[in-house]
């Protein structure tokens, strides 16, 4: 990945005053969740499933649709994040009788991790009788391969229609238009941020998701001898261990998947601040694509307790394993902590550059 202000040509935004994403380099984003809903409602409503030896069976009402889609752009890559549980009730007839049956069913899995031939498919009836037996089993065969079909022309959909604007021809390669994904809007406020220092601190609220974090557990006050542990995580992501660590070195990406202005300065010494604040500390020892060392507190510890975080980062054949031990952490914030890291963090990262989703 190439470093802010090392003049890498790639990183065009920063000399541009219009901040425009250029040969698609830098990652976009774009909220797929309403286009989502109304395609799958599209896709699974009225789909009906036959068997001239059965009967007819087809999904009358989709009864719920819950979850969230992403689509970013990275690096010119179509990145999808993308999970849902959907409810459906369905109704159907046996052969030659006019008595109606009735059922639901689940999907309780549809997201970037599995194929198409391993979203489940949970049929149940509303009545019990051979004759709804009948038609269970024809929605549990025929049914669940057809609402599989239909799940994979979403997902299909999802690159092809939804996406199909996120990456523009490049004026490098084919003599097409910059990537003009950006509304006038988006392109003033990357304009502002791209111009003012990344080490500005926040003066806005926090984050929602900082807003509603757990309660914090009451803490010692300074001078009372702290009862402390270790806690220790373990994460895989889908980059590289360079991209990884510049994400978490770099102001830019800091800011990025944060949602918040920080403090980076990424050297044996230098300061952090994260999360409005609320995390704060700084660098002891850094080496590029394997270890970060730094001491580490949340705002609301004890005065000058520090924990020591050690993130080693281990680049595996097609991800990287990402180890975390942090000592010193006080035992009545462990739970709060751990959440954290998982939440603004590993989660975050995740989401905001795809490190945890499929690429096509």
């Amino acid at each position: 990945m190439a470093k802010w202000g090392e003049g890498d040509p790639r990183w065009i935004v920063e000399e541009r005053p219009d901040a425009t994403n250029v040969n698609n380099w830098h990652w976009t984003e774009k909220n797929a969740a309403h286009w989502s809903k109304e395609k799958l409602q599209t896709l699974l409503m009225g789909l009906q499933i036959d068997d001239a030896s059965i009967g007819r069976c087809y999904i009358s009402e989709v009864s719920s649709i819950e979850g969230e889609a992403v689509a970013n752009n990275r690096k010119g890559k179509l990145i999808f994040f993308y999970e849902w549980v959907i409810k459906c009730n369905w109704k159907g007839n046996v052969n030659g009788q006019a008595e109606e049956i009735s059922g639901k069913l689940e999907i309780p899995n549809l997201s970037e991790e599995n194929s198409a031939d391993e979203i489940t498919v949970d049929v149940s009836l509303d009545t019990s009788g051979s004759k709804e037996d009948l038609l269970k089993n024809l929605m549990r065969s025929k049914g669940e391969k057809a609402i599989r079909e239909q799940l994979s022309k979403y997902i299909l959909a999802l690159r092809d229609e939804f996406a199909k604007d996120m990456i523009k021809p490049s004026k490098l390669t084919d003599g097409g238009s910059i990537n003009s994904f950006q509304t006038e809007a988006q392109l003033k406020k990357t304009k502002s941020e791209a111009s003012s220092s990344s080490t500005t601190n926040h003066k806005k609220p926090a984050t929602a998701a900082a807003a509603t974090a757990p309660k914090q557990p009451q803490q010692p006050t300074p001078g009372v001898k702290i009862d402390t542990t270790t806690l220790t995580l373990t994460d895989t992501f889908k980059c590289s261990a360079d991209e990884f660590y510049q994400v978490l070195t770099d102001p830019k990406l800091v800011q990025a998947f944060t949602q918040n202005k920080v403090t980076v300065e990424a050297h044996a010494g230098g300061q952090f601040s994260l999360l409005d604040g609320n995390i704060v500390g700084k660098f002891t020892h850094l080496e590029p694509g394997k270890v970060i060392k730094q001491n580490w507190r949340v705002k609301n510890w004890p005065a000058e307790h520090y924990s020591e975080v050690t993130i080693t980062i281990n680049q595996k054949e097609d991800a990287t394993e990402v180890n975390i031990s942090q000592k010193g952490v006080p035992r009545t914030d462990l739970v709060r902590t751990e959440e954290g890291w998982k939440r603004f963090y590993f989660e975050s990262i995740k989401r905001t550059f795809g490190f945890g989703a499929s690429m096509f």
